[in-house]
């Protein structure tokens, strides 16, 4: 037999095998040396990247390849993980209720939530304790069966019969209006379905997991990639739970949960009433949580979240409303507060940590903010980006008797920044693209992956980097996230979802250029690929009919506000 020369990333290797050979083989002896060098079993690899693309173990190597073998700690590596463990709980459902439908709503934390409903009139599920008791034991079965996940490409018509008597409406949807002559399927036993992503090897590698209750629904809690022995501590986060709940509301009242239904919206031509729609529920919100600053008699309001989640375009339209209710509005940005890079912390690695709390001035920012609330004068700083030093221009901001301060940045919820300000003259904002569309019941879109879609397009409209520029720089951002925003969203007095159902169809059109120029000789190209994989099921929507104050032209251009 023929042999192929490839290299493998974990060691660096090269190395001629059998042409054919799958990637379970490869991975199965770089498992044996590995054991045999450090005397104990590593992690189970999950998966590979093959020049730079996602592929599961089943995957034949015919060419030449650079291939990096990856386990539950990559990003990668983790979300096969989750794939898989959402088609064994899948898979739990069908088999014990076969008349009821699994939805997976949106994440949480590091899980899911998700419903399990009747499917037909004349079936009654038992009580949530039942179901739940029932279905994790049968998630257990399947773990402890060690059963393979396989794929299959088929013909796309073959693929749409297999789907139909499986009570999944979503998913027969976006099949039958695919067009393409074949298809890769997703199987697990007899169990078939298309999911959206690549899948760990089997039911025995999924060791790390737990399905509970929770609320009116249950919660798919699953491993932390950081220590996959372990699960993602779960922590109550009502105020979080509170925004899904009016996102269902929402995308009732649009009717558009999923890819397909904004589909069949946007080819019947509502694409512009949907942007009307969902830019009115914007406004009605930011007139909501004007009134409630009201009623709180704060004199500051902090307004916090993460990377490209709208905070700026918050911050003035929040403004535009108290101003309406008769405030007079002062706005400061945390941004101007950095410290000179000189004094600014470095990160492990030596690289510069712009994301931590501590590359802010905070004995200056408190005093500023003492010295406003007592209604005096200051001098306000304006930060150098480009040589990375705080300068004055003589810009002054005085609070008079109906002033209101609204300060703006990632770290405006952290106790820290304003320790010097009494609680009760704080009104605390988190704002957060929290949800999106789901593609079909079981597969969504996670929040995460939307705000990056912002960014690509911001930072390609607005600072000239490329799609690679902004995804390497991505891993980066979400630590920061991790640590220093999100253990915070919970002290907000509100929270702000700032996802709209119609934007990603609206940002396609910027974004899917770009993440097409990504390089396939960089590992950013899987994460382009799997962005693409979800935007290319998408209509195009004309931003012609979006808003000059939406939040989408924080990251188009064209707003009305100046950033």
């Amino acid at each position: 037999m023929s042999k192929v020369e490839i290299v493998l990333a974990n060691t660096g290797e090269r190395m001629e095998i059998e042409q054919g050979t799958q990637l379970a083989d490869l991975a199965a002896e770089y498992i044996k040396r590995r054991t045999l060098e450090e005397g104990k079993m590593p992690r189970p690899i999950l998966g590979a990247l093959v020049n730079n693309k996602v592929e599961a173990l089943q995957y034949r190597i015919y060419n030449p390849k650079t291939i990096r073998l990856l386990d539950i700690t990559s990003r990668q590596g983790f979300r096969m993980y989750r794939n898989a463990l959402c088609f064994m709980l899948y898979t739990a459902v069908h088999d014990c209720y076969p008349k009821a439908v699994l939805d997976f709503d949106h994440s949480l934390q590091n899980g899911f939530y998700c419903r399990i409903t009747s499917a037909v009139e004349d079936f009654e599920l038992p009580s949530q304790m039942e179901v739940c008791r029932t279905v994790r034991e049968r998630m257990i079965e399947l773990q402890e069966q060690d059963l393979p996940f396989t794929s299959r490409t088929m013909l796309l018509t073959d693929a749409i019969e297999l789907i139909r008597p499986r009570h999944m409406p979503k998913t027969l949807y976006i099949l039958e209006h695919l067009r393409q002559l074949y298809i890769e399927m997703n199987f697990l036993g007899e169990t078939v379905h298309k999911i959206n992503g690549k899948l760990a090897p089997s039911t025995g590698c999924l060791t790390t997991w737990d399905f509970r209750q929770y609320e009116e629904g249950y919660v798919l809690m699953c491993a932390d990639p950081a220590h996959p022995d372990k699960l993602s501590l779960f922590q109550q986060t009502p105020k979080l739970f509170a925004i899904f709940r009016e996102h269902h509301q929402w995308v009732d009242l649009l009717h558009t949960p999923t890819v397909g239904d904004y589909n069949r919206i946007v080819y019947k031509g509502g694409g512009q009433q949907l942007i009307l729609l969902s830019e009115a529920l914007h406004e009605k919100k930011y007139a909501e949580i004007a009134e409630q600053v009201k009623q709180h008699g704060a004199r500051v309001v902090l307004l916090a979240g993460p990377s490209s989640s709208g905070k700026t375009t918050s911050c003035r339209r929040l403004s535009v409303q108290l101003s309406v209710l008769g405030y007079d509005v002062n706005q400061l940005s945390l941004d101007d507060y950095f410290l000179s890079r000189t004094l600014t912390p470095r990160l492990p690695n030596g690289e510069l940590d712009f994301e931590g709390v501590d590359a802010l001035d905070i004995p200056l920012l408190n005093d500023h903010l003492a010295a406003l609330i007592r209604g005096e004068e200051v001098k306000v700083p304006t930060y150098d980006f480009i040589k990375g030093e705080p300068y004055y221009t003589g810009k002054t901001l005085q609070l008079g008797p109906r002033s209101i301060l609204v300060v703006e940045g990632i770290h405006a919820l952290n106790p820290k920044l304003t320790a010097e300000i009494d609680d009760s003259l704080k009104f605390k904002v988190y704002v957060s693209a929290l949800t999106q569309l789901a593609i079909d019941g079981q597969n969504i879109i996670h929040g995460t992956d939307n705000r990056l879609v912002r960014r690509i397009v911001r930072d390609n409209n607005f600072r000239g980097w490329n799609a690679y520029e902004t995804l390497r720089r991505w891993p980066e951002v979400v630590r920061g996230e991790r640590i220093h925003i999100f253990p915070y969203q919970e002290n907000a007095d509100v929270m702000f979802n700032s996802a709209l159902l119609y934007e990603l169809g609206v940002l396609k059109r910027y974004a899917e250029p770009l993440l097409k120029q990504v390089p396939e000789d960089c590992e950013e190209y899987s994460i382009a690929q799997q962005l693409l994989g979800f935007s290319e099921l998408l209509l195009p929507i004309d931003d012609k009919f979006i808003p000059y104050n939406s939040i989408i032209r924080e990251f188009l251009g064209g707003s009305a506000f100046k950033y």
